[in-house]
């Protein structure tokens, strides 16, 4: 999604600006061309020297430089952006681009844009709940300007409450869902991820080794591409993908009933999560104590929710399955996606390596009626986007036969 692309990062006088140069970092590390405008009161928080060092390029700051190529130095790079981000804006900035008043380098840069334009508040929490200020953000909002809200917490001022700049990994995922085509835009998917949990006692519980990241960069790529996202999801060290409405559950159980309430509302239905196929019959009250000899558990099965969900869906809709196999994959996956009743099921195998619990990478194999499809060794992220390509197809296909 950034190879060509210009991105403009405009950075405004606050003290927020030091964050603003681990982004130009970040989006430097991609295929994007990154220019940076500063205010010359950002200036004074960080030196464009860091800037130029961070992304191979001169910092415009001073509309009237003369050291630049012949033309008109704010329209051409407005011409040729992709994006434009102001990160951090203080009240000041955007009073003035709401206005549209352009009377420095960063200012008439975005009055001359016509690309898709984000801007990140940051200011003291008096400022930011200001009537006058949340005016002028409403006023960008009508003008299609994207606004990433401020984090609440502690202020560089000393005071606590709203105002606070998101970290630079927020900054960053908003400007790949702006550089994102919205092909998922106007349907509703839920992902389930992460382990589930099935207690003994107050202190032990079955469960395995799933860390979420499949499931959680699932449901990062289907917000990214414009969808309404549902993640239910088991405990995991993970930081939910932001603008995506977040379930967490603890037991087998818990997820079922998560995903059985909310089934009938959603287009795309993704099973990525690894629920435990048993649990204890019951738990202890209190801890079982340590003694001699064997302890004996008497498990139940849980609920499948799989196969639940393939025997109650809507016509309309596509539901994708995981399988994690040891042996014969193919074989024991298209036996899943049969009597599962599944569109689609996604198969791996933990003695691949690159693949499995947690790893940054995964190798699939894509099992629909028309067949198996394995992929490449790739990102989590990259193998996301191809199982949404693939679900999309299925779900354009499925609609078009039967005339939704």
């Amino acid at each position: 999604m950034f190879e060509g692309k210009t991105i403009i990062l405009g950075v405004s006088g606050g003290i927020a600006a030091y964050k603003a140069a681990q982004l130009a970092s970040d989006l430097g590390k991609t295929a994007a061309e990154v220019h940076v405008i500063m205010t010359k009161n950002a200036a004074e928080f960080v030196t464009p020297l860091t800037f130029e060092t961070l992304t191979n390029r001169r910092v415009s700051l001073d509309t009237f430089d003369r050291n630049f190529e012949y033309n008109v130095e704010h329209v051409a790079l407005a011409k040729k952006a992709d994006l434009f981000l102001v990160a951090p804006a203080t009240a000041n900035v955007i009073a003035k681009i709401a206005a549209g008043i352009a009377d420095d380098m960063l200012t008439t840069t975005f009055l001359a844009a016509s690309c898709p334009k984000i801007i990140a508040p940051a200011m003291n929490t008096g400022m930011f709940d200001n009537p006058i200020t949340q005016r002028n953000l409403e006023t960008l909002r009508g003008f299609g300007v994207e606004i990433v809200e401020p984090d609440s917490g502690w202020l560089a001022c000393g005071d606590i409450g709203r105002g606070r700049m998101p970290n630079p990994p927020v900054l960053f995922e908003a400007v790949r869902r702006a550089l994102t085509p919205h092909d998922l835009e106007g349907l509703r998917v839920l992902v389930t991820a992460g382990p589930t949990q099935e207690a003994i006692d107050p202190v032990r519980f079955i469960s395995n080794h799933s860390t979420g990241r499949m499931g959680y960069e699932l449901a990062a790529a289907a917000r990214r591409r414009g969808a309404r996202v549902t993640l239910v999801t088991g405990k995991t060290a993970l930081e939910p993908p932001a603008g995506v409405e977040v379930v967490p559950v603890v037991s087998a159980q818990e997820m079922f009933d998560a995903v059985a309430s909310r089934a009938q509302e959603q287009e795309l239905i993704i099973k990525c999560a690894a629920v435990a196929d048993y649990r204890p019959e019951t738990a202890a009250e209190d801890k079982i104590k340590k003694r001699d000899g064997e302890l004996t558990l008497h498990l139940s099965r849980t609920q499948d929710i799989l196969a639940y969900l393939g025997s109650h869906r809507g016509e309309h809709q596509v539901l994708c399955g995981f399988s994690m196999e040891t042996r014969d994959l193919v074989e024991n996956s298209r036996a899943k996606l049969e009597k599962k009743g599944a569109d689609m099921i996604v198969a791996n195998s933990l003695k691949e390596e690159g693949a499995g619990f947690g790893t940054a990478t995964n190798r699939v194999t894509v099992l629909t009626a028309k067949g198996a499809e394995p992929l490449p060794l790739m990102g989590k992220d990259a193998v996301a986007d191809a199982l949404l390509d693939r679900l999309l197809v299925l779900y354009r296909e499925k609609n078009r036969s039967e005339g939704h």
